[in-house]
């Protein structure tokens, strides 16, 4: 059975017995899977208007044209630091080289560094520290 297919399953598993949360080892892979409300999307900071209440987060946004797109190069947990109680890799708003490490996308139970394919600016980092990501999302965008 394929990775997609686990997944297929699983979700059908949480859907029929109406489950917020699953976590399911098979053989060597750990799958956690966690819903989420509809309409939950996380965004980027929002900056506070000049009277201290930040504006309501709106729909996902598209990706400027310049904004060079680092994707998963496999499917797995989402971490944005070495260990809980070190610093993030990167953050919005720092400057990176190639080959600097971004983030860490742990699969059967196996540590991933992902590093930069690109130099510039962290315009954003796309999921939550924790997060299941597939292979091919966007996990940080980079303005050159």
């Amino acid at each position: 059975m394929d990775e997609k297919q686990t997944l297929e399953e699983l979700l059908a598993i949480m859907h029929e017995h109406d489950l917020d949360k699953i976590k399911v080892k098979v053989g060597d892979a750990l799958y956690e899977l966690v819903r989420r409300e509809p309409g939950s999307y996380v965004g980027p900071p929002v900056p506070a208007s000049a009277h201290g209440v930040a504006p309501a987060a709106g729909p996902p946004t598209a990706a400027p044209p310049n904004v060079k797109k680092v994707a998963a190069p496999l499917t797995g947990v989402f971490y944005r630091s070495p260990s809980p109680d070190e610093p993030s890799f990167v953050n919005v708003g720092d400057r990176v080289e190639v080959g600097a490490p971004l983030c860490i996308l742990e699969a059967m139970k196996l540590f991933n560094e992902i590093v930069s394919d690109y130099a510039g600016t962290v315009l954003r980092v796309l999921p939550e520290n924790g997060e299941l990501v597939s292979q091919g999302d966007d996990i940080v965008w980079i303005e050159p």
